[in-house]
């Protein structure tokens, strides 16, 4: 794979037939993987533009799998979603360098014509940059020897080839560096213990841990399997250094079983915490407030599946158990404990002052001098809990 003039980026400091009938109709899943990708691109550069300034003030946006720029019907996908963001914004316009792949020739060329046609796209400092090319060893190597500006990834493979622990590592190594990609569920998991396809499974969880996955595996229902296969991607990950791992799952039709994920992997903490904040507003389904972190059509018409856990009441043993004898804030409680559970901030907010009104903690300010908003006792980041 090679990318000629792709220097831009560097700092100075499955089939292409399934992959493009992917794109004639769109679904729900589709517009909230889109929503997902581009609500945290537009958060994560406002957070690393001020930055970025000092430096070679560009940052990046790259897309291996990109498709065409739009589905049949005419709707933009992403690489047309975050372009848009782009013109619209007076720093990034003048600060974005985009960078995108499709290994389908057509596909490049209809997202090429389609950049064209947007509507002050020569506002962008920056012409956008499409390539075709498949992306396998070549484009691991390019982007573990570039030392990379801030940039935000986008793998959506349609299957998993070319998507590899490597290229992971790679596109995630240098400052202000993120990624989300399109794990496949259904393919993976059958791909498992497919000899034909043990290369793209060992590039995926590494040689020692799909040997150790593939005995886990045995004997395990399938709800099992599932938390066992995502839990042991994560911890590859882990292991190459992307500390922040989190997974957003699509249900079938029927809501019974997971179809793919989207795994985001971060450095940094705030890049785990404002996406585990969009990720939860774009969950079809709560309980006691607290997000599943997944989208599944069948929710709607049986919520009680997942109301059965309440999660929340669990929050407040934890709590308990985990902070006893200790004097934190409420932001402190919050950053010591969130990472790898599905509560968000207002999840720990409800749990503490719960556990305020059953006299479980103390805190300072005590209840009866914290201002209320539409009757409810506010718990703000400063206030302070006593755990006894």
């Amino acid at each position: 794979m090679v990318y000629n003039n792709a220097v831009i980026i560097a700092s100075d400091a499955g089939s292409m037939a399934a992959a493009t009938k992917f794109f004639e109709e769109r679904s729900d899943q589709s517009e909230i993987k889109a929503r997902i990708v581009q609500k945290y691109f537009y958060a994560w550069a406002k957070i690393i533009i001020p930055t970025a300034k000092l430096h070679d003030n560009k940052i990046a946006y790259i897309d291996l799998y990109a498709g065409p720029g739009r589905y049949k019907d005419g709707a933009a996908s992403t690489p047309l979603m975050v372009l848009e963001a782009a013109i619209a914004d007076a720093d990034l316009s003048q600060m974005l360098v985009t960078m995108f792949n499709d290994m389908d020739g057509n596909n490049s060329q209809t997202l090429r014509d389609e950049i064209d046609k947007l509507a002050g796209i020569r506002k962008l400092k920056y012409k956008p940059t499409v390539y075709n090319n498949a992306v396998g060893e070549d484009a691991e190597r390019f982007f573990r020897e570039t030392r990379l500006i801030p940039s935000f990834t986008f793998f959506d493979p349609f299957g998993y080839k070319g998507l590899s622990l490597g290229i992971i590592r790679a596109v995630i190594k240098d400052w202000g560096c993120d990624c989300v990609f399109f794990f496949n569920y259904n393919r993976i998991n059958a791909g498992i213990n497919n000899p034909v396809v043990d290369d793209h499974m060992v590039s995926l969880f590494g040689q020692d841990r799909i040997q150790e996955l593939r005995k886990k595996l045995q004997g395990r229902s399938p709800v099992q399997r599932e938390a066992t296969i995502l839990e042991e991607i994560a911890q590859a990950i882990k292991g190459m250094g992307g500390r922040y791992v989190l997974p957003f799952r699509f249900k079938n039709a029927k809501g019974t079983r997971t179809s793919h994920c989207l795994i985001f992997v971060s450095k940094h903490p705030l890049g785990y915490t404002v996406m585990k904040g969009i990720m939860a507003s774009e969950s079809s389904i709560t309980d006691q407030g607290v997000p599943s972190f997944t989208y599944s059509p069948a929710d709607a018409s049986t919520p009680l599946l997942f109301s059965l856990a309440r999660p929340l009441d669990k929050l407040g043993g934890l709590l308990l158990k985990d902070f006893t004898g200790q004097r934190l804030t409420m932001e402190q409680i919050f950053t010591r404990h969130h990472v790898d559970t599905s509560y968000i901030a207002k999840n720990y907010k409800d749990a503490l002052r719960k556990l305020e009104q059953e006299n479980k903690i103390v805190c300072t300010p005590p209840a009866s001098e914290r201002r209320k908003i539409k009757g409810e006792v506010t718990f703000a980041d400063r206030v302070i809990v006593q755990f006894r």
